[in-house]
């Protein structure tokens, strides 16, 4: 029926009549700011963490940025796209109540209540943390996102979107000499960070001593790669020499720290520490040689695992057995004897007589073969 309609308004048009064009009726259906955020919570609860006194140095806020960079969560609350959420350490959030709900509204949702999170960049200020989440408020830049051709078509259009957000936290009074898991207990209103980390998981697994030694961040000859790196991190640079006196021995040195902090030199032999040297201002080089695991990771209670089944030894125990047509566990039958090939016995010359081994019909000078080969060019049996 539609498609005669259709068919009819064409012949129509084509004679020169014009008839009436049927009116299409639409609906809009607006989503208000009352409808949009009609579910989203504005309650807030301002956090109570005890704050140290003294300022922060350049060791903790290369700390801070270390051990926060990358770190995953999870969104307590929605968090919008863009700039402008800043948090006050034990204090309230800006902007709230419904201001916060129109932030929402106008700019649109980063992350909803319980979506993963992911620290992307870590800026200290003297008064301040800045964080983006997820990519940040801005998209990276590029300058020919910026030119046109003919006013109609941009050289390098992507179509990339902004997809994160910024979060300030701010400290009255300057920022104090704070640790990492103090930072992620003030967002605790923003983001939860109780999923432990790779490294937390891994410290868990040791024994006290060596899981008290990673939260403080100290290194104990003995200690093997993985756990300098849940107790450090990463070194901000290594160094990989001969060990004196040998020709195809290397030592590793990760150094970390800068003048006029404290600097560390973690010497690794293989996978394992042996020796640390903490360098003060102001103090005499404190080495530590001696291993201090107490006896875990002894190398006396390790075991090399050998290619192979078995080690080979001397005797019948480490020979080879010989190939048989037995099927696992089958046992032989009591009447089967050896095959046992001709040996011949040496005679009184020292020569070996083939007789014993030598066929029955072996040709000779009074048995020649059945068959001779002939010469067939000249007619003459050899």
């Amino acid at each position: 029926m539609a498609f005669r309609s259709t068919q009819f308004f064409l012949i129509a048009a084509s004679l020169g009549f014009a008839p009436a064009t049927p009116q299409v009726v639409a609906q809009v259906f607006v989503v208000g700011e009352k409808s949009a955020m009609a579910d989203v919570a504005s309650d807030f609860h301002p956090t109570r963490v005890e704050l140290p006194s003294t300022p922060i140095g350049e060791r903790g806020r290369r700390d801070l940025i270390r051990n926060l960079e990358a770190e995953q969560g999870f969104a307590h609350r929605n968090l919008p796209l863009g700039d402008g959420l800043i948090l006050m350490a034990n204090g309230n959030m800006t902007p709230g109540g419904e201001a916060y709900k129109q932030m929402l509204y106008k700019k649109g949702t980063s992350a909803g209540p319980g979506d993963r999170v992911a620290i992307t960049k870590v800026t200290v200020k003297p008064d301040r943390i800045v964080f983006d989440l997820n990519g940040g408020p801005y998209l990276k830049h590029r300058f020919l996102r910026h030119i046109e051709l003919n006013d109609n078509a941009v050289v390098a259009d992507d179509g990339a979107q902004v997809t994160g957000c910024r979060v300030t936290l701010v400290f009255e009074g300057g920022l104090p000499d704070i640790s990492a898991p103090e930072v992620k207990a003030l967002l605790d209103p923003i983001i939860d960070f109780g999923v432990k980390t790779s490294g937390e998981a891994y410290a868990d697994s040791l024994p006290p001593f060596l899981k008290d030694a990673v939260a403080q961040h100290d290194v104990l000859v003995g200690m093997n790669r993985k756990m300098v790196l849940a107790a450090m991190g990463a070194p901000l640079s290594k160094l990989r020499e001969l060990v004196p006196g040998t020709t195809d021995t290397h030592y590793e040195e990760w150094i970390y720290g800068q003048v006029p902090q404290t600097i560390r030199f973690v010497r690794f032999v293989g996978d394992r520490v042996t020796q640390v040297r903490i360098a003060a201002l102001g103090q005499s080089i404190a080495l530590h040689d001696q291993n201090e695991m107490h006896g875990y990771l002894d190398p006396a209670d390790t075991r090399e695992v050998a290619m192979g089944d078995e080690k080979p030894g001397n005797g019948e125990a480490g020979a080879a057995k010989p190939p048989t047509i037995l099927k696992p566990g089958e046992v032989a039958p009591g009447n089967s004897q050896r095959v046992r090939l001709p040996v011949s016995a040496p005679t009184a010359s020292g020569t070996q007589d083939k007789s014993d081994s030598a066929p029955a019909s072996a040709p000779s000078a009074t048995n020649p073969p059945a068959t001779a080969p002939v010469n067939r060019a000249k007619g003459l049996s050899l």
